[in-house]
């Protein structure tokens, strides 16, 4: 007498309709839905486009009942949509004016202050770069020239002991 495993495997039936239908709750019931305008175009926030699935995962060889495992799938969605609306609600006004100010006093900054001086120091440039070449051709360039020409005779051998 050995041990004797067996596989024992586990199906869920459901209908295609209640499989597909998703737990988001219905809000406009009886209305034909239309395709909602994309509000994050550039993908800015792909990291918080989480689902159930990626917070919660059961491995093969642990499974909850499933109704409980589709209960808390539900549980999850509509807290998430809920709390989700309710703060936005809260504080989508308020962060939309502050940031608006914000952005508006950095735009201001870089508008009348940052590019002018950027623009100036850019005007002043060539001169400085005329000024800058004469002194190396004073100065530095001598300097290395003798230098060079001193160290060339230089020779150095190396022994191994």
């Amino acid at each position: 007498m050995g041990l004797e495993k067996e596989n024992m495997d586990t199906s869920v039936f459901m209908d295609d309709d209640e499989f597909n239908r998703s737990i988001e709750p219905i809000l406009k019931k009886g209305k034909l839905y239309e395709a909602e305008l994309d509000r994050d175009p550039n993908d800015i926030n792909a990291q918080l486009k989480v689902g159930f699935e990626d917070v919660i995962a059961e491995p093969i060889s642990t499974h909850s009942f499933d109704k409980v495992w589709i209960g808390s799938h539900a549980v999850f969605e509509l807290v998430k949509f809920m709390i989700y609306r309710l703060l936005s609600t809260l504080l989508a006004v308020p962060m939309a004016f502050i940031l608006g100010l914000v952005f508006a006093v950095l735009s201001c900054i870089h508008i009348w202050l940052l590019m002018p001086a950027l623009q100036g120091f850019l005007m002043l440039l060539p001169s400085l770069q005329v000024v800058w070449r004469s002194l190396t051709d004073m100065f530095i360039t001598p300097l290395f020239h003798s230098m060079g020409k001193s160290l060339s005779s230089v020779n150095v051998k190396t022994t191994e002991y």
